[in-house]
């Protein structure tokens, strides 16, 4: 399917030397940021309390937020639990105040202004726990991305692997550079977003790469260079590109202005994710394979020639 067809190749490779650099000067830019400024871990990952609110009537979960925020705790998390009178709140720890003082002071807020509302639970997430998560965390990234070159180098070639884990990363670590650098909370909604990317930009990646491939095996695109090759896979996919990425972005746009602040994190974090993985599928992963020595070669397997036995 083309939005619009192009018939003239656009030389997206004569630019490679000058994304390269504008990628790498981003890159850095957020580890600067991820290094200066850090993370700002949600309760997931640091510890806090955690309770479970019920309402005989629906909730109003800015109402709450705003209470609670008045009693000033802290940045708090509230939530549905999946229906309008079970409500979730999240709050960090506090010094010289155990959960049984914190949730009593919030309920007896809340209960100002709401009286049928009721305590059903109350956790305590200790910072063993937050550990535990981040490191549950880290793994599945880590896993992922090993099963990502796995799958890359196995249907591919090795430098398509590692150009499309390249590529993966730069848009991750740029997704945590601006949750450094606007101190965004970071927390296990944001985590979910982030392997959210990771698989949609890979899926971008293969579709690129799986026309680079059929490109070299093209009789009539013999003549060209490999860097012509690629600008013409490159130019036969963007039509398709546009239009993915484009009614993706609109859906996660609308989840990010109209889902509320429990999605707010990870409608950011696909926002960021999706603009920076139709850059990184095309601008980064695509010069990568140039400066791995990617060849024709290496994508046509050798013809066995089978010996005849002499009588």
């Amino acid at each position: 399917m083309e939005f619009f067809h192009v018939k003239r190749d656009i030389p997206f490779m004569s630019y490679g030397k000058l994304t390269t650099a504008i990628s790498l000067a981003t890159f850095v830019l957020a580890v600067f940021f991820l290094v200066a400024k850090g993370l700002n871990f949600g309760i997931e990952f640091t510890g806090g309390t955690v309770m479970e609110l019920r309402y005989q009537k629906a909730a109003n979960l800015n109402e709450i937020r705003h209470e609670v925020d008045a009693l000033k705790y802290g940045e708090a998390q509230v939530q549905s639990m999946g229906t309008t009178t079970d409500v979730m709140l999240r709050l960090p720890n506090i010094k010289d105040k155990n959960s049984a003082q914190l949730s009593n002071e919030v309920l007896t807020a809340l209960q100002k202004s709401r009286s049928d509302v009721e305590l059903r639970k109350v956790e305590f997430i200790g910072p063993s726990v937050g550990d535990e998560l981040f490191t549950h965390g880290l793994t599945a990234l880590i896993l992922v991305c090993l099963g990502i070159i796995a799958y890359l180098a196995m249907r591919f070639e090795w430098r398509f692997a590692v150009s499309a884990v390249i590529a993966n990363m730069h848009d991750v670590v740029i997704i945590l550079g601006c949750f450094a650098l606007f101190q965004w909370e970071f927390n296990l909604t944001v985590l979910a977003g982030i392997l959210a990317v990771l698989g949609y930009s890979v899926n971008e990646s293969v579709v690129v790469f799986d026309r680079i491939r059929e490109n070299f095996r093209q009789p009539a695109l013999r003549g060209k260079t490999v860097p012509e090759v690629i600008d013409n896979a490159i130019t036969a996919t963007i039509s398709r590109t546009i239009i993915t990425h484009g009614s993706t972005e609109c859906m996660v746009l609308s989840m990010l202005l109209f889902g509320g602040a429990a999605l707010h994190g990870f409608a950011m974090a696909l926002t960021i994710g999706i603009v920076f993985g139709i850059y990184s599928s095309v601008l980064v992963a695509s010069p990568l394979l140039l400066m791995f020595g990617i060849t024709r070669d290496n994508m046509i397997k050798p013809v066995k020639v089978k010996e005849e036995a002499v009588v």
